[in-house]
């Protein structure tokens, strides 16, 4: 189950699906032949996440959710649909959006995917995933980036990842003979930095500028803009980075044809402002005003949750670092004090 994370303890605060826990079951799958029942472990057995036509209904289920939840602002309307990152987003984006417009979305443009391409995980064991890769009515040139999971048969497909991408970024990835494409482990020794610590490394480096990341928009450009957003006169601004990365939070990688990998993880970040004495906190924007909890009088905090996608090379190759291509996030709460 999801944890939610407070401002006060600092644990996620995050929506529950408890119909998402990894489920210890095992899938069975059974299948006649002309000897009799074969039995096929799920857990096991390397299978592809899914058919290219049961990709396709998924990428149209969650269009079809996230179309009727956008023009409600209702949340309950594509949770079924969401999960992981895009999930805490999404929700906070649709809470927000039904305190400022309780009677739907005045703006609401029903989204469009396009050209549409497919990348499908072949592997044992949960979850099951794959990517949809398509053009997109909104974000301009670039490309939509989804990665969908679920985990287990009964389970309905979720996007737990969304990142836009620049057109020609998406690199190639190594496929089999059949076309579907290969899992790396959480926990590869193979790249440079490992599925598992690259959430992690990421927030790490964040806050001190160590660790092997290619400068960039989502790095060193970062840590720049936040340098001179901490030193404005008369306001204090403190930034809390942390990784995020148990059950629907977790990192999932596909192997690139150059041996690497392209690894989409989530990070948890906070944003607080402190105005001096005498002085006033910006005022916030509706959206964030929407989701504050308590007075802001002296000090505001805000909960951010940002869904990445990197490259992370082979070990021995290039210069060894991980590049950002892309860094998507959303307000889940703020705090007045």
């Amino acid at each position: 189950m999801t944890r939610e994370r407070s401002l006060t303890t600092g644990r996620p605060r995050l929506r529950r699906r408890d119909r998402n826990a990894i489920t210890a079951a095992s899938l069975v799958a059974v299948s006649l032949t002309a000897s009799g029942c074969v039995v096929v472990h799920g857990e096991r057995e390397v299978l592809p996440a899914a058919t290219r036509a049961e990709a396709a209904e998924a990428v149209a289920q969650f269009t079809t959710a996230y179309n009727k939840a956008d023009a409600a602002y209702d949340s309950s309307l594509d949770a079924e649909h969401t999960t992981g990152a895009l999930g805490a987003i999404d929700a906070a984006r649709l809470k927000a959006g039904r305190v400022n417009h309780p009677d739907g979305n005045p703006q609401h443009t029903p989204l469009v995917l396009t050209d549409v391409k497919y990348t499908i995980v072949k592997k044992a064991g949960w979850p099951r995933w794959f990517v949809a890769d398509a053009q997109a009515n909104k974000g301009g040139d670039a490309r939509w980036l989804l990665v969908f999971t679920r985990n287990r048969l009964a389970d309905p497909w979720q996007a737990a990842y969304l990142t836009l991408v620049a057109p020609g970024a998406v690199p190639q990835f190594t496929k089999d003979k059949d076309g579907w494409a290969e899992a790396v482990p959480a926990d590869s020794a193979e790249l440079t930095c490992s599925p598992r610590d690259l959430s992690k490394d990421y927030a790490t480096y964040l806050k001190d500028g160590e660790g092997a990341f290619a400068d960039g928009r989502y790095t060193s450009e970062l840590r720049s803009t936040r340098a001179k957003n901490s030193s404005k006169p008369g306001l204090a601004t403190q930034y809390i980075d942390e990784p995020l990365t148990s059950g629907d939070f977790a990192p999932l990688a596909l192997r690139t044809a150059d041996g690497g990998a392209l690894v989409f993880f989530t990070t948890h970040h906070y944003v607080k402002q402190t105005a001096a004495a005498g002085a006033a906190v910006p005022t916030p924007n509706a959206s964030v005003r929407a989701l504050t909890t308590g007075e802001i009088k002296q000090s505001l905090t805000m909960e951010f949750v940002a869904n990445e996608v990197a490259i992370a090379p082979a070990k021995g190759s290039g210069d060894g670092k991980v590049s950002l291509l892309s860094r998507l996030e959303g307000l889940t709460a703020a705090k007045g004090e």
